[in-house]
């Protein structure tokens, strides 16, 4: 039976971190809300959201159903995923560590996300645009030196390569578009951070020549960055 991976059909946003490791295992799955609405479509998504009955609804996508298991939130259904798919270490010490790094992955995403909604999720960009100029320019200047510096260091102590181990864990996925979010939303400071950072830049590199991911990146299922999602381009934000 496939994994069946609720998400917004038009954005990568949160559902493209565990999209990335269904791909690269070469997973069996349904990104139902991407399907026509004879097939599944976006309402057995919406519906699970607001079910009266449920005890134990998610509280927004992505949520990822298996079988009878219902997981919400990208880190935890990578969690749930990492053994499954043979992306993470066998140990509790490497699977709680590779979680810690994809919590920390999580946090770098909100932050990128607020840069451009400083104020509330409720308003528009343009309703709060002063404040995400103020927001970006410490993003860039702090932030994204300090994220990519993080993975750098954790990189050198694992022996470069991989995040984890001598073995790809979803963690190095996540890095990887994390990466390639901040390259779209941040050209500019990304690669100056990246200049800094040669092994999380190389990470990015290796990682996305992987034959399964290359195929899925190159390939129509990748949807595109756009300033729907949570990584968005305004060019004010990066001078």
């Amino acid at each position: 039976m496939p994994y069946e991976l609720h998400y917004w059909p038009m954005i990568q946003g949160r559902g493209e971190f565990v999209r990335l490791a269904l791909e690269e295992a070469g997973a069996d799955y349904v990104d139902v809300a991407r399907q026509d609405d004879d097939s599944g479509g976006i309402g057995p998504m919406l519906d699970r959201l607001s079910d009266p009955a449920d005890p134990r609804p998610p509280l927004a996508p992505p949520f990822l159903r298996d079988g009878d298991v219902v997981v919400g939130q990208s880190a935890a259904i990578l969690l749930y995923l990492g053994p499954r798919l043979g992306l993470v270490g066998a140990s509790e010490s490497d699977r709680i560590w590779t979680h810690q790094l994809q919590l920390t992955v999580a946090d770098a995403v909100d932050e990128a996300h607020d840069t451009h909604h400083p104020v509330g999720v409720g308003l528009y960009y343009a309703d709060q645009k002063p404040e995400a100029l103020r927001r970006a320019a410490e993003f860039r200047d702090e932030r994204i030196p300090k994220y990519l510096g993080y993975f750098e260091r954790v990189l050198a102590a694992n022996g470069g390569g991989r995040l984890v181990g001598a073995n790809l864990c979803y963690a190095d996925l996540s890095l990887l578009q994390l990466v390639d979010g901040l390259l779209y939303a941040f050209p500019r400071a990304t690669a100056a951070a990246l200049r800094r950072t040669p092994q999380v830049a190389a990470l990015h590199e290796t990682v996305a020549r992987r034959p399964r991911l290359a195929a899925y990146l190159a390939s129509e299922r990748r949807i595109p960055f756009n300033e729907d999602g949570i990584f968005r381009r305004y060019p004010e934000l990066d001078p």
